[in-house]
C-alpha cells in the first residue's frame, strides 16, 4: 500500500479508518505454505480472533486455508463465511460445556484444553474425535500476556499429566484424533519452537489413531523498518525434515497444522486518524488524533510498537512527538517519536494494524467504532460500515419506570 492508495481510501471513506491490503494476505499465506511445500499434508488455520470479519475469512478460504476458532461465535462466522464444518478446528478456554457441546453437533474439531472437560466430553462422546491442547511448559513470546506455554499458563493440559489424559482415554474409549499446542505469540527462536515440537512428537507417540500434529502458531512479524521476525523459511526447513522423519516412525500419514493470525494479517493492516490538535507543554508536543485506546488497544495493553507515518506530509522535516487520543484518561500511542512535521488536520497512518486492533476496539467513552476497508485489486472496498449513534443505543433498553419520574 502506498501513501496514494491510503489518502484516497480516507478521503473516500473518513476518519478513522482500518484498511486492509488483500495481496499482503495472500503473499504472507503464500510465504508459510512455500516454507512447508515438502509436506504433503499440509494445513493452514487463520486465527479467527487476530481480525474477524467475514470478508478477511472469504479471501483465507479463497486461499485454501481453515480456521482456528475460540468461541463459539466465530465457529458460526466461519460458516457464515462459507467454512466447512471439517476445515474449522475449536479451541476454547474456561468455557463452558454446553458452548463445546453445541460446537461439536456443528461438526467442528474440537480441541479439549482441559482434564475436567476432558473426561465429561469422553463420557458423553466417545465417539466424537477430539484433539487434546498440551502445555509444553515452554516459556516463549515478546509479552508475558502473551506467553501462553508457560507452566503458569492457563492455557493447555501440562505435559506432566500425561498420565492423567491416557487414564481418561482408556478409561472413556474416546477418540483422539490429534494433537496440538501453542506457546505464544512474537517467537523469535526457532530453536525454543523446535524443542517444545519434539516434546509435542514424544507426546503423540501414545496415540495411535492421529490424524494431525498442530503446531499453533506465533511467529514474529517486523514493526518497524530493520525489525527482527520469525525466519519461517529456516524452520520450515528444519521443522519438515523432523516431522517427516516423525511420521514414519509414527507409520501413519499425519497432517501438520497452524494456526497463524498475526503473520497473516498485521502488516496488511493500516489504522488512519486525523490529528485534531498539536499541543506544545513545556517538556513535550503532543499529537492528538480523532481515536484512542477505545479504537487500537494494543499499545495501552501489550506496549505494542506501531510504525507512525505522517501521509500528509511524507517528505517533511521530522521533529518528536508524543501520538496522543481523546479517550479520558492516559491514552499514548507513541512517546516522543520522530515524526515529519505534523500540523492539525494531517493524516496519520499506524502500520501493523491488522492484527487484534479493529477486533479488540470498543465503544468507550461511547464512542462509535471506526468503518473498515480491504484494498483489493486495485480499488478500496468497504467491508464494515462506520458505527453511528444508533448503534450505541441498539441493545440499550429503558424500563418503563425508569422513563418516567414517580412523584411521591
Amino acid at each position: 500500500m502506498n501513501t496514494e492508495n491510503l489518502n484516497t481510501a480516507a478521503a473516500q471513506f473518513g476518519l478513522p479508518l482500518y484498511v486492509y491490503h488483500s495481496e499482503k494476505i495472500e503473499s504472507q499465506y503464500n510465504r508459510l505454505t512455500q516454507a512447508f511445500a515438502k509436506v504433503p499434508r499440509f494445513k493452514i488455520h487463520y486465527a479467527v480472533k487476530a481480525l474477524s470479519n467475514v470478508s478477511i475469512l472469504k479471501i483465507i478460504k479463497n486461499l485454501g486455508g481453515g480456521l482456528d476458532t475460540v468461541s463459539i461465535e466465530e465457529v458460526q462466522l466461519g460458516l457464515y463465511a462459507g467454512f466447512a464444518p471439517s476445515e474449522i478446528i475449536y479451541t476454547p478456554n474456561g468455557v463452558s460445556m454446553e458452548e463445546i457441546e453445541q460446537v461439536a453437533a456443528m461438526g467442528v474439531q474440537i480441541n479439549i484444553d482441559n482434564l475436567s472437560i476432558l473426561e465429561q466430553f469422553g463420557t458423553k462422546h466417545p465417539t466424537i474425535p477430539v484433539c487434546i491442547r498440551i502445555n509444553p511448559h515452554v516459556m516463549a513470546g515478546g509479552n508475558a500476556n502473551i506467553s501462553v506455554g508457560h507452566i503458569d499458563s492457563k492455557f493447555g493440559i501440562s505435559i506432566h499429566q500425561l498420565p492423567h489424559i491416557l487414564r481418561i482415554v482408556e478409561n472413556t474409549k474416546m477418540h483422539i484424533n490429534g494433537i496440538h499446542m501453542h506457546t505464544g505469540s512474537d517467537i523469535l527462536d526457532v530453536e525454543v519452537f523446535l524443542y517444545a515440537a519434539e516434546i509435542l512428537f514424544d507426546t503423540a507417540k501414545n496415540f495411535k489413531e492421529l490424524d494431525f500434529i498442530d503446531f499453533g502458531s506465533g511467529f514474529k512479524v517486523p514493526y518497524k523498518a530493520g525489525d527482527i521476525e520469525t525466519d519461517v523459511e529456516e524452520f520450515g526447513k528444519k521443522l519438515t525434515k523432523r516431522f517427516l522423519a516423525f511420521e514414519k516412525e509414527y507409520g501413519r500419514e499425519l497432517t501438520l497444522a497452524f494456526e497463524p493470525g498475526k503473520f497473516l494479517v498485521s502488516e496488511a493492516g493500516y489504522f488512519l486518524t486525523k490529528v485534531n490538535v498539536v499541543k506544545q507543554t513545556t517538556s513535550t508536543v503532543f499529537a492528538g488524533v480523532d481515536s484512542g485506546f477505545n479504537h487500537l488497544i494494543r499499545p495501552m495493553l501489550y506496549g505494542a510498537q506501531h510504525h507512525i507515518e505522517n501521509i500528509s506530509n511524507p517528505n517533511g522535516k521530522e521533529r518528536f512527538y508524543s501520538v496522543v487520543g481523546y479517550i479520558c484518561e492516559t491514552d499514548t500511542f507513541a512517546s516522543n517519536r520522530r515524526i515529519t512535521e505534523i500540523t492539525e488536520g494531517d493524516i496519520l497512518c499506524f502500520k501493523n494494524a491488522g492484527a487484534y486492533c479493529f477486533s479488540m476496539a470498543s465503544n468507550y467513552n461511547s464512542r462509535v467504532k471506526p468503518a473498515e476497508v480491504i484494498w483489493h485489486n486495485g480499488e478500496a472496498h468497504l467491508i464494515r460500515q462506520r458505527e453511528t449513534f444508533e448503534d450505541i443505543l441498539k441493545n440499550q433498553v429503558i424500563p418503563s419506570t425508569i422513563e418516567e419520574p414517580v412523584l411521591v
